[in-house]
């Protein structure tokens, strides 16, 4: 989920939906991820998405910061244009993967951009007329949407349509919107449910799924963090990754900070902030400190410095 700054608008017009459309499939494709349902409303986006070998946010950085850029160079303004960063919510698929596309797909009615499915069948900035045949987007995996209707595509189009018109008369609360143990458990009716019995259930707002889902989900990502922090206490800091890449390239720290854009230069400050996020767990921030940068010029930088590591 994506919104714009102060809930204002960040398509003007169709010429920017197709935009935002098309370097979205660009950067899926490259990712090797896919698309399952997503909606372009006025002042957000949603999209239900399977990570890739290169994982979501990277899809996400590079997609928002180059729409930004030609957000503000078409439109003559400055400054950011969406919310802080993406939000993202982990979902357990088993269990919420057609509640989700479902939920995605009817915002347009929902918003009253769009009267009827029939209507919503032909609007072009809904993954639901992809799904529908009217509309191609090669990056959004219309076949495994599908397949969880049926293996034949025109009998599972018709379960499809009448599983989203059963959507139509729920009126969605915490199953898909509320904190993270409502989320995990469907509702509150289950969550006080467990509370009589005195049960527990772990959970996280970040993640939409089941109880053991959430604990695998933060147990990785400890894992991760638990790895940072072994590197960190084991002295390993943001100074010492950039000597090393210094050295490797035979610059000068001083050349670094004052902002060269020398190719060798441009190269070692890309490594440096991909490594001090993935080694260290840095913000953006604090590494835009130490190279004397602006946080912007390192989140170009650490598109730069994957790239740069998986080449």
């Amino acid at each position: 989920m994506v919104r714009g700054l102060n809930k204002t608008d960040i398509f003007k017009d169709d010429q920017d939906r197709s935009k935002f459309l098309q370097k979205l499939g660009e950067n899926v494709v490259e990712a090797k991820g896919s698309v399952y349902a997503w909606v372009l409303m006025d002042n957000h986006v949603h999209i239900l998405f399977k990570s890739g070998q290169r994982g979501i946010s990277t899809v996400m950085r590079r997609l928002l910061s180059w729409y930004a850029a030609y957000f503000n160079r078409k439109h003559n303004r400055t400054g950011h244009l969406f919310e802080n960063r993406y939000k993202s919510v982990l979902c357990e698929e088993d269990r919420y993967l057609l509640a989700l596309i479902r939920y995605i797909h009817l915002n347009p009615i929902r918003a009253g951009i769009v009267r009827e499915l029939q209507a919503l069948k032909e609007y072009p900035w809904c993954g639901h007329s992809v799904v529908m045949g009217k509309l191609k987007c090669k990056w959004m995996d219309t076949e495994y949407v599908l397949a969880q209707f049926g293996s034949k595509k025109r009998a599972a189009r018709k379960a499809y349509i009448g599983f989203i018109e059963e959507g139509l008369h729920i009126k969605y609360g915490s199953e898909l919107t509320g904190g993270g143990l409502i989320r995990s458990l469907g509702g509150w009716s289950q969550v006080l449910s467990m509370r009589r019995k005195s049960q527990k259930q772990e959970s996280d707002e970040r993640i939409l799924g089941s109880g053991d889902f959430v604990h695998e989900v933060l147990k990785e990502a400890e894992e991760k963090e638990i790895r940072q922090l072994k590197l960190r206490l084991s002295g390993k800091t943001i100074t010492e990754i950039i000597k090393e890449e210094c050295k490797k390239r035979r610059i000068s720290s001083k050349e670094l900070k004052r902002g060269s854009r020398r190719n060798k230069v441009s190269q070692a400050r890309a490594l440096i902030a991909y490594r001090s996020i993935e080694e260290l767990g840095l913000s953006t921030a604090e590494i835009a400190r130490h190279l004397g940068v602006t946080t912007s010029t390192i989140t170009r930088a650490i598109l730069r410095g994957e790239k740069l590591k998986n080449d």
